[in-house]
């Protein structure tokens, strides 16, 4: 009854939030942290800063009530927050939200899959960037082989979660990993998502020279395999996907720097402090976290964000040059996730 009323509220409909639950990570990935900045004396946040898994409870019920019905828990990596399990398991029965999803490197999937299944986790997006050791070490800033995480995916389909895996594709780095991926999940039975390289935050040296396309990477995918587009599951759908014909298997693009979808997206995120953001590479957060802690009601709290949703403006992929990026304060990954 009052859903209706709140959701009619928005001039855009919000479907999708991703909440990061934790600014750091096992790894030191230099698309996103890279160790030159994020080395062993870096100062991530106190506890006292992050969101409590109260705070994220009560914020995804008025999101709920807002329209979201995908919730997307990210980091950091995810896992490394102590007892996961309890928020998904409150998450999991707020009523309207279908679907409860999260990222990770995959590392701790096996010590961790079976009770985020159980607490209601529907689905994991892996980030695997290669299947080379070498190369793989060189991406991830560790030397972590491939070995943990293709263990943490399988025991994520063991425990009967869907599993999407992540390549984010850089031009010189890894592009020659591309039909090797493609083999390796289509005969795994795995929905591959090739991410163009973004200009995420502001420490991860971007270059437009540096994009691998969609465009590209169809082309080259095409003189292998027979694939068929497929129709979007829902308005603001971001990944483009196609079908490998005569399989159940499908392959999809992120393509946020050469096809934006800017005037589609419905999706808003939660960095690890309590900032709301309403696009990925905007570095000016909406304080949700202090504003929250004043003593506000749910009301007050769901007027803020209508107001905030209502006046964004954010077309940055849109407007995306080689020279913007230089230009623009972003927030990085490591506070707001993918």
């Amino acid at each position: 009854m009052e859903k209706s009323i709140i959701k009619d509220k928005l001039n855009r409909p919000l479907r999708d939030l991703r909440i990061s639950v934790i600014d750091r990570c096992n790894f030191r990935c230099q698309y996103c942290m890279p160790a030159e900045t994020f080395g062993p004396d870096f100062a991530f946040l106190p506890k006292s800063e992050l969101l409590s898994y109260e705070e994220i409870e009560r914020l995804a019920k008025i999101f709920v009530s807002l329209g979201v019905e995908k919730i997307r828990l990210t980091g950091g990596e995810p896992l490394l927050r102590k007892d996961l399990p309890i928020l998904v398991k409150k998450l999991s029965e707020i009523e309207g939200l279908t679907d409860i999803g999260l990222t990770s490197n995959g590392v701790l999937l096996p010590q961790h899959a079976k009770s985020l299944k159980d607490a209601g986790l529907k689905r994991v997006n892996v980030s695997l960037d290669s299947l080379n050791d070498e190369l793989f070490g060189q991406i991830n800033g560790r030397n972590v082989r491939t070995k943990p995480v293709l263990d943490g995916i399988e025991a994520a389909r063991k425990a009967g979660l869907g599993v999407k895996i992540n390549m984010v594709v850089k031009k010189g780095l890894n592009d020659t990993e591309i039909l090797p991926m493609a083999e390796f999940c289509k005969n795994e039975g795995l929905q591959l998502r090739y991410i163009e390289y973004m200009d995420v935050g502001s420490t991860n040296g971007w270059r437009m020279d540096d994009v691998v396309t969609k465009k590209e990477i169809y082309n080259l995918l095409k003189e292998k395999y027979d694939l068929e587009p497929v129709d979007p599951d829902y308005y603001g759908e971001v990944a483009k996907r196609y079908h490998y014909k005569d399989t159940n298997v499908d392959v999809g693009f992120i393509t946020s720097v050469s096809e934006s979808f800017c005037s589609s997206c419905t999706r808003s995120r939660l960095s690890a402090n309590g900032q709301l953001f309403t696009c990925l590479f905007n570095g000016n957060g909406h304080d949700i976290r202090d504003f929250m802690r004043n003593g506000v009601s749910d009301e007050d709290i769901i007027n803020r964000v209508t107001e905030i949703w209502n006046g964004r403006d954010d077309r940055y992929s849109d407007e995306r040059t080689a020279e913007t990026h230089r230009n623009r304060k972003k927030i990085e990954m490591s506070y707001i996730g993918g």
